[in-house]
């Protein structure tokens, strides 16, 4: 890793990722460059000087002159701010994805033994014995029968995040995400669209793409399967108790302004977690004990990221997710 000395004439410095030179080595003809991003993570943009003595052309040499980084090969470590295109010029505030834990079913257990704010997915049906409410909230990653008659998922809604603006009125639909891009790692577990619970065959949702470092790349699109849905419109009041917040109640919204889409899935721990322990011993660790469980013993855990982003206006938040399996 290096700068690239950017004190002289601009410098375009341009690399296919891992994942481009595997497709570039295919050597069939099929290897095209359709799309491109660009980012300004490296920008400063507070030492930008409207007022510089010396007039215009000194008031963003600051920022042309900034060292830049060599171009990364690396997928997972480039563009983590990209920039986007919007007819509307005056805009004041930009959407967010946030995480929404207003029901029951998509929050974070209260009683974090294995990680902190951090999602639990059980990968076998033992775990999910275990941790059974009321020991803890948990995502069931065998997809067995739902427990308690509850299954526990993760959202997260699209908006504006301001007072300012009313809640009753609609995102700009060039603000609103339409698709979103899921990323994970591939040897712990896949996606499950929140509609088909217990269905092996429909519920669990097949990547796009698994780059050289396994991880597995989702994109869901509005329309296609349940993965994707809109949010409620209005003021937020107290949640009713009898409201259904699948179905779109302003209660159970966490935005208080005009609201985009909302994305809710869970996951399935893959075959590597559920029949062997290797990946628990090789990355993961061990754990004593959980206040409230069921029945006392000791569980294996690995601690993981899953990276959303939406693919309008890249905006992207990680997600913490715990895989966790008892083991006595």
């Amino acid at each position: 890793m290096g700068f690239l000395d950017n004190s002289g004439d601009i410098i375009l410095d341009a690399v296919l990722t891992d994942a481009g030179r595997k497709r570039l080595a295919r050597g069939d003809g099929t290897f095209k460059i359709t799309k491109y991003a660009f980012g300004d993570d490296e920008i400063d943009y507070g030492k930008y000087q409207p007022k510089h003595s010396s007039g215009s052309a000194y008031f963003d040499l600051e920022i042309l002159q900034t060292p830049i980084l060599e171009a990364f090969t690396n997928n997972r470590s480039s563009l983590k701010s990209k920039l986007i295109s919007l007819t509307n010029n005056n805009l004041l505030y930009l959407p967010e994805i946030i995480l929404n834990e207003q029901d029951t079913r998509t929050q974070r257990p209260t009683n974090q033994f294995a990680g902190s704010g951090s999602f639990y997915v059980a990968v076998t049906t033992d775990t999910v014995e275990t941790l059974a409410p009321p020991a803890t909230t948990f995502i069931d990653g065998t997809l067995a029968n739902p427990v308690k008659g509850e299954q526990y998922y993760i959202r997260v809604d699209q908006g504006l995040n301001t007072t300012k603006l009313s809640a009753v009125a609609p995102l700009s639909a060039e603000l609103t995400e339409q698709q979103y891009l899921i990323e994970m790692d591939n040897r712990l577990g896949q996606l499950v669209d929140v509609g088909a619970f217990g269905n092996t065959a429909t519920g669990i949702a097949s990547p796009a793409f698994i780059d050289d470092d396994q991880i597995a790349s989702y994109y869901v699109t509005k329309g296609v399967k349940g993965f994707i849905g809109d949010c409620a419109s209005g003021v937020i009041t107290a949640a009713g108790a009898n409201e259904d917040p699948v179905g779109g109640s302003p209660n159970w919204e966490v935005l208080t302004g005009p609201r985009g889409t909302k994305l809710a899935f869970a996951l399935y721990a893959k075959d590597s977690l559920r029949q062997s322990d290797y990946l628990f011993d090789t990355i993961g660790e061990t754990k004593n004990g959980l206040a409230g469980e069921t029945t006392p013993g000791n569980f294996k855990i690995i601690s993981t990221t899953i990276r959303i982003t939406g693919v309008t206006t890249g905006y992207r938040i990680d997600i913490p997710v715990t895989y966790i399996k008892k083991t006595s």
